[in-house]
């Protein structure tokens, strides 16, 4: 059996008929409905990956942020081991030259002068 085909005149396309769906009950499409169902799935697709890189980004920028802060603390590590190293080896010279650390704190000295005293100089 063979396909009927009509050569009934179309009547155009509006825009309302693209809102609205009608342009999927037109002839032309129905032949090629295997064409927009490919396209269809390679759009999907599309989204899908693009989901998939902005996972993807956002997982990198963490990555990134973390590791720099990784970096500071080791900066800061390092600078804390070679001040310790630095103190060890003055502790170390100071040994040599037989001085000793202080077992206290000097004490500050505060000299009050009387009024009476200052007028007498």
């Amino acid at each position: 059996m063979a396909k009927k085909t009509t050569n009934r005149p179309q009547k155009k396309l509006t825009f309302i008929d693209i809102i609205k769906g009608n342009f999927l009950n037109r002839d032309e499409v129905k032949a090629h409905y295997k064409y927009f169902l490919l396209l269809f799935v390679l759009m999907m697709a599309m989204i899908y990956t693009n989901h998939l890189v902005n996972q993807k980004i956002k997982t990198v920028n963490i990555l990134k942020e973390e590791t720099e802060e990784y970096k500071s603390r080791n900066a800061y590590a390092q600078s804390k081991l070679i001040k310790v190293k630095m103190e060890s080896e003055l502790g170390k010279e100071v040994a040599r030259d037989s001085l000793m650390t202080l077992e206290s704190h000097p004490h500050k000295l505060l000299i009050k002068l009387d009024s009476t005293y200052a007028k007498t100089e």
